[in-house]
This record gives structure tokens, C-alpha cells and sequence, in this order.
């Protein structure tokens, strides 16, 4: 069942720009970090209970997306950690199309291998890991349907 509800507005100049580009294109191909694409997560914030949308790295396999909590290695996790953590369904936009999702937070044996593939999509985690004595939290988002 798709989200519903109040969008938050976005306060953040480059992902608004980002956000804008995507809706006016309609697909999430419109726009990239440094040549690599992107996906947007709709989720619901953990307090306002609106709805906020954030532009991430396209990380996927098989229909199975991995959201990177990097915050490009800043010592805390990003503000959407907590939107995710605490509410887990979501809508993934990749390209023009979207779809219903649920996301966990992965470790062990499992984080390893989706954070090389991670690094893999975006070889700036890598950087970012050793910025940080955090472990940068990965999640995975797996289709509904």
C-alpha cells in the first residue's frame, strides 16, 4: 500500500534541487553524484509523521535495494536513519518506477557483503567508513510484493 499522508517540506538547497529535477522528469535518472545514480526513499518521519523524501546511491541487487547510512562519515548517522529505523515501510523510486518496500538494518556476515557492493556503486563509502569510528549502518529494503 503506497504512503500516504503530508509530505515535510525539504529544507536542504541540493536535495530540493535534486527532488525538483526528479519530479519535473519523472525519473530519477535526472540527476546523479558524480555520475552515479541515485534513488529516492519516501519514508515517514520518525517525529512529524510526514512523509519525507530522500535522494540516496543507487545501490541494488536483484530487486533488493541497500540504503547507506554514511552521512559521508560524519560522527552521527544521517536525520533519515531514524525515520527508517523507526518506521520501515517505504516507497523506492528507481528510474520512473516505484514500489513499496520494507528496510532493515543488516550486520555480520550479510553487511559485508551488501557494504562491498556499497563501495562497489559508490566508492566514497570506503573514505567515508575510515572518517568515522561509527560502523556506517546499511539496510537492506526488499520489495512487498
Amino acid at each position: 500500500m503506497p504512503l500516504q499522508g503530508e509530505y515535510a517540506e525539504e529544507k536542504t538547497g541540493w536535495v530540493k534541487d535534486q527532488l525538483a529535477k526528479i519530479d519535473e522528469s519523472g525519473t530519477t535518472e535526472a540527476v546523479d553524484v558524480m555520475g552515479m545514480p541515485v534513488v529516492v526513499y519516501t519514508m515517514r518521519g520518525a517525529k512529524s509523521g510526514k512523509l519525507r523524501r530522500v535522494p540516496l546511491m543507487r545501490v541494488e541487487h536483484d530487486g533488493v535495494y541497500a540504503a547507506v547510512a554514511s552521512k559521508g562519515g560524519a560522527p552521527e548517522h544521517p536525520a533519515w536513519y531514524r525515520n527508517i529505523t523507526a518506521n520501515p515501510e517505504v516507497e523506492v523510486q528507481d528510474g520512473p518506477d516505484k514500489h513499496d518496500a520494507v528496510a532493515r538494518e543488516i550486520d555480520g556476515a550479510e553487511r559485508d557483503e551488501w557494504w562491498e557492493r556499497a563501495v562497489a556503486a559508490y566508492p566514497p563509502y570506503a573514505e567515508y567508513q575510515t572518517k568515522t569510528d561509527r560502523q556506517i549502518p546499511v539496510l537492506l529494503v526488499e520489495p512487498t510484493q
